[in-house]
């Protein structure tokens, strides 16, 4: 068969359908969201969308247990939440292989922290895959099966940025069928209470040194001759990177980055006459590689950077290397702030916030863009969930000092990790307010179903969760639901909540623009009667702007999808509908 371009994310998924994988399970998260999308397209196989990441492990962790092979994908911080099961899961082993992508975001372009999954690998004692280009991804998620089910452990893979989202050749398979294994009653391996945990744990020692015994001999690892001058020890991406910006050093590349092959490694050490690691963000084979006794140089011009993605530019002057011609660049690449799209539902949700000064606990979503001017009404945003368990802890502090206590959550992060969140605000007395953005889709990841809208992955019939009726079983009194395009709806609904002693929940349900793409003719500004207050250009809309000579405001019309917030929050009536304006006197 030809070779097909595919990206890292959809290379891994092909080659676990090619390893017979049966079901597929995740939680979306950029840079991992499109190997489980791609998976679901594939014939033969079961794939869905879980409420969070430790959901999902479980449900693969189930499947494996029936004896079917299984997909679980995530990204970094999504390990954190599936971490419980996982090294459990470390301990029971397998039935059915399992196979965990994890994709790292070096850099932190979509995520609110970097942290680097090698970590939690060594911790769990779980074998991990590296991939450095799509094909690799492929034969490596393939291989991940076959590791799983010989070695009786889940294993990860792990991925980043530039592998997920990176098209290269990749030459595709055919599916090989793989037998369900029959169900064999055994509480020994799979009840883990603490007499079969620790059988189980004094297991996982052997296993590791058949782990070893195995990243010592596998190709995955592999020692590349060429200059014996340098040698580097290096994975992933950063081996791309590497052969880019120092094409003649010799190179150790580890395709298992746990367990390591010491012997391997010492042996390439004694090959070369100074031995350097290049890796992304955190020392990970640094630390390990010089615990062998093995000794690592520093490169000669000026250390690696401790933070963010690595480049070829970037690892050729840390060699001390002149960065080629064509890499740089005397152009500046204009600024583009982000801001929340054109009639989002989330917006005037946000200008009244502000409006209030309310001190506002945010979560993990797009909405988080609340939180940058000219909206600036967002205080806090750390995890999945935390912005009503936050919200209930500035209470237990004392409160706002005289601003109302609001937390913000979006529907797909509420059903991720709010409604726990939620219970243990009611079930210890709570106040404030939760305002629930329901936009009926998981929008920052790209508009993938969840429990809510009741969307599955594959479109297999479902429910909408009912947001109301589970709210008021949590056993909160004062629930209402809102047209948040309403200014009015808005403005009243806030005040009435922030005025309740009660703990209050809020329901602002309005479809993402993304979802729903009508178009109402564009609006216009009246410039007779705009008087420059700038109230509308401060609700942060991308169609409005304001004139560098009078400050009257103006509107794009191509951006303006003439939603009408900006006129509910002009006093003046100054933003009307182009039908009813006179060509003289009106902006666009």
């Amino acid at each position: 068969m030809a070779d097909v371009l595919l990206q890292g994310n959809e290379a891994v998924a092909q080659g676990a359908w090619e390893a017979g994988c049966a079901v597929g399970v995740g939680y979306p998260g950029t840079p991992s969201t499109e190997t489980l999308e791609a998976f679901a397209k594939l014939p033969d196989v079961y794939a869905e969308w879980a409420p969070n990441e430790k959901v999902a492990l479980e449900v693969a962790a189930g499947v494996s247990l029936g004896g079917k092979r299984s997909l679980v994908t995530m990204k970094h911080v999504g390990l954190n939440v599936a971490a419980d099961p996982l090294f459990s899961l470390a301990n029971t082993g397998v039935t059915g292989g399992l196979v965990l992508l994890v994709a790292d975001d070096p850099g932190i372009f979509s995520s609110q922290n970097e942290q680097d999954s090698r970590n939690y690998a060594a911790a769990a004692r779980i074998p991990m895959l590296e991939p450095s280009d799509s094909a690799e991804a492929r034969t490596m998620a393939m291989t991940a099966f076959d590791i799983s089910d010989r070695f009786d452990i889940p294993v990860m893979i792990r991925s980043s940025v530039r592998i997920s989202h990176t098209r290269t050749p990749v030459a595709c398979g055919s599916r090989v069928e793989v037998g369900r294994k029959p169900y064999v009653k055994d509480a020994g391996k799979w009840v883990m209470m603490p007499a079969n945990a620790q059988r189980r744990r004094v297991d996982a020692d052997t296993r590791e040194d058949a782990l070893v015994a195995f990243a010592e001999k596998t190709d995955l690892n592999r020692i590349e001759m060429r200059d014996p001058s340098m040698g580097i020890i290096c994975s992933g991406a950063d081996y791309q990177h590497v052969r880019e910006a120092l094409p003649r050093a010799s190179v150790l590349k580890l395709g298992v980055s746990w367990p390591l092959p010491p012997e391997k490694v010492r042996a390439f050490s004694g090959m070369v006459d100074a031995l350097y690691v290049v890796e992304e963000a955190y020392p990970y084979f640094d630390l390990r590689v010089r615990a062998m006794g093995v000794d690592v140089s520093l490169p000669p011009t000026r250390p690696l950077p401790r933070n963010g993605e690595l480049t070829p530019g970037i690892i050729a002057a840390s060699f001390g290397i002149e960065a080629p011609a064509h890499r740089t660049s005397t152009q500046s690449i204009p600024a583009r702030p982000p801001a929340l799209c054109a009639g989002c539902p989330h917006r005037l949700v946000f200008a009244e916030l502000r409006r209030v000064h309310a001190l506002v606990t945010g979560d993990i979503g797009c909405y988080t863009l609340g939180a940058v001017p000219p909206l600036s009404a967002l205080d806090s945003t750390v995890d999945m969930g935390a912005s009503i368990s936050m919200a209930h802890g500035v209470e237990l502090a004392g409160g706002g000092d005289g601003h109302p206590v609001v937390a913000v959550i979006g529907d797909s992060t509420f059903a991720h990790s709010g409604i726990t969140s939620l219970l243990g605000t009611v079930y210890n007395q709570g106040e404030g307010t939760v305002i629930i953005l329901d936009n009926r889709t998981t929008a920052m990841t790209g508009q993938q179903g969840n429990p809510v809208n009741g969307i599955t992955l594959q479109h297999r019939p479902s429910r909408e969760l009912d947001l109301v009726r589970l709210v008021r079983a949590l056993g909160v009194e004062d629930v209402s639901t809102i047209d948040p395009q309403n200014l009015k709806a808005v403005r009243e609904g806030l005040k009435a909540a922030v005025a309740d002693p009660r703990l209050s929940v809020i329901i602002c349900r309005s479809p993402c623009r993304l979802l729903d793409r009508h178009r109402e003719p564009a609006l216009a500004v009246d410039q007779e009667v705009c008087t420059a207050c700038g109230v509308c250009v401060s609700i942060g809309c991308p169609a409005l702007g304001k004139s560098s000579d009078t400050g009257k405001a103006h509107i794009n019309a191509l951006q303006c999808i003439g939603c009408h917030q900006c006129a509910q929050e002009c006093a003046f009536g100054a933003i009307i509908e182009p039908s009813t304006a006179t060509e003289e006197g009106v902006s666009r």
